[in-house]
C-alpha cells in the first residue's frame, strides 16, 4: 500500500524564534507583507512582539485584523480585498487557528481566483499553490501552521467548512513559545485540549499508519505531562513543550484525518459560536467511550505510554473506562466546562446538529461507523 505524507517546508522552534522572520522574508525575496492577526492579540500586545521585529528590520507591512474567533467567509473575502489593495506578495499570520485558517483562505483565493470559498469545502482540487504564507502560532493547540486544513464558518448555512488542500500549507512555520506565554488560562486550556483531541483521534483514525502513530503518540505523552503546568502555573518549559506537542500532532492528523469528535464540535462552533477547543474537550470523553467498542487495544497502548503500565493486563472494558476517566480528569484539571448545555446546546437542537454532523468531512475517518441516531445519543450524553 502506498502512503502519502505531506509536511511543510521549514519550521523554527523555541523561545525567541520570531527573530528569524526578517532574514527569512529577505532570503525569499518578499517585499510587501500583509500581516494577518486579530484585535484581541493586538490589544494584548502579542502581535507587537512580531511587528517590533519587522520594525527593527525596517520592513513595511499592512495589518488585517477583522477576524472572528470562528472565522467566517466574510472575514476571508475582506482579507482577499485587502491583500489585493496592498499588492502583497506574502502573508504573515500571527495568531491561533482562527487567524491562520483565515490567512490560508486568503492565500488560496489569491492564487485560485476562479474558485469560491464555498466550493472548497471538503477535499479541495485547487490547481495553484496558495500565496506564500508564514505562520506564527500564538496558541498551543490547532497546529494550523503545519496542516493542510483550514476551517471557515458559512454563517448563512450555519456550517463549518473543513477545507483540505495541500496547496494551503504555510511555506514557513515559526513556533515561538514567547507568543504563547501570555495566553489567558481559558484559551491555553481549550487549545491544549484541542491538540490532545487531534492526537487521540489521529491515533485511532482508520487511515493511521506507522509514521502518523509515531507523531500522535509522542504528542499525547507530551500533552498529558505538560498541559496542566502550562495552563495552571504558566511554566515556561511546559509552554514550550506544548508548542512542540501541538505541532507534532498536526504533522500526523493533517495526513490521516480525524473523527467524529471534530464532526460534532464543528457544529457547536457553527451554531452556538462555541470555541473549538472547548467543544472538543467536552465531547472527547463521550466519543471515546463510544469508540471504545472498536479501539480498546489502541487505548491500551496509549495508557501504557502515559503512566499506566497496568493497562496491559486490564480487560477491554476496564481499559476504556480508565482512558475515559483520564481524559475527564485532565480536562477538569485545566478548568474546562464539562457539558454542552453550558455552551447553549438544547435538546430540541440535537436532530439538527446530528444532520450537520453526518455531512462533516471528518466523519469518514472515525474508526467506528456512526448513524444519525448515534450522533443524537452522543450529543445527549454530552449534555
Amino acid at each position: 500500500m502506498v502512503t502519502k505524507f505531506v509536511l511543510n517546508e521549514t519550521s523554527y522552534f523555541g523561545k525567541g524564534a520570531r527573530e528569524v522572520l526578517p532574514e527569512e522574508i529577505t532570503r525569499r525575496g518578499f517585499e510587501r507583507i500583509l500581516l494577518v492577526t486579530d484585535e484581541s492579540l493586538i490589544k494584548a500586545g502579542v502581535t507587537e512582539k512580531v511587528t517590533s521585529v519587522l520594525d527593527k528590520a525596517a520592513m513595511e507591512y499592512s495589518v488585517y485584523s477583522d477576524i472572528k474567533p470562528n472565522p467566517t467567509i466574510r472575514n476571508v473575502l475582506d482579507g482577499v480585498e485587502r491583500c489585493k489593495k496592498e499588492k502583497s506578495d506574502v502573508i504573515v499570520a500571527v495568531g491561533g487557528g482562527s487567524v491562520i485558517d483565515t490567512a490560508k483562505g486568503i492565500s488560496i483565493l489569491m492564487t485560485n481566483q476562479d474558485r469560491t470559498l464555498q466550493s472548497l469545502n471538503g477535499v479541495s482540487n485547487t490547481v495553484n499553490r496558495g500565496m506564500p504564507l508564514i505562520a506564527l502560532p500564538t496558541t498551543h493547540g490547532t497546529a494550523a501552521e503545519v496542516t493542510i486544513n483550514y476551517v471557515i464558518t458559512d454563517e448563512e448555512r450555519k456550517i463549518k467548512m473543513v477545507c483540505v488542500d495541500p496547496n494551503d500549507i504555510p511555506v514557513l512555520a515559526i513556533v515561538d513559545s514567547d507568543l504563547m506565554a501570555t495566553l489567558p488560562k481559558s484559551i491555553a486550556a481549550s487549545t491544549g485540549m484541542d491538540a490532545l483531541t487531534h492526537a487521540v483521534e489521529g491515533y485511532i483514525t482508520k487511515a493511521h499508519n506507522t509514521m502518523s502513530d509515531m507523531f500522535h503518540m509522542e504528542a499525547i505523552k507530551l500533552i498529558f505531562k505538560y498541559l496542566p503546568s502550562a495552563v495552571n502555573e504558566r511554566n515556561e518549559e511546559a509552554i514550550e513543550k506544548m508548542g512542540l506537542a501541538q505541532y507534532i500532532a498536526g504533522m500526523g492528523f493533517s495526513n490521516v484525518g480525524l473523527g467524529i469528535v471534530h464532526s460534532m464540535a464543528h457544529q457547536l462552533g457553527a451554531v452556538y459560536d462555541t470555541p473549538h477547543g472547548v467543544a472538543n474537550a467536552i465531547l472527547l470523553p463521550t466519543v471515546m467511550r463510544f469508540n471504545g467498542e472498536v479501539c480498546a487495544d489502541r487505548f491500551r497502548e496509549i495508557l501504557v505510554n502515559i503512566g499506566r503500565p497496568d493497562a496491559a493486563n486490564l480487560n477491554n472494558q476496564d481499559v476504556v473506562n480508565t482512558f475515559v476517566w483520564m481524559l475527564e480528569e485532565l480536562s477538569k484539571s485545566v478548568g474546562i466546562t464539562q457539558t454542552i448545555k453550558d455552551v447553549g446546546c438544547k435538546e430540541e437542537d440535537l436532530e439538527m446538529l446530528a444532520d450537520k454532523a453526518m455531512e462533516d468531512p471528518c466523519k469518514p475517518g472515525n474508526p467506528r461507523e456512526v448513524t444519525k441516531e448515534d450522533f443524537i445519543n452522543l450529543y445527549r450524553a454530552a449534555m
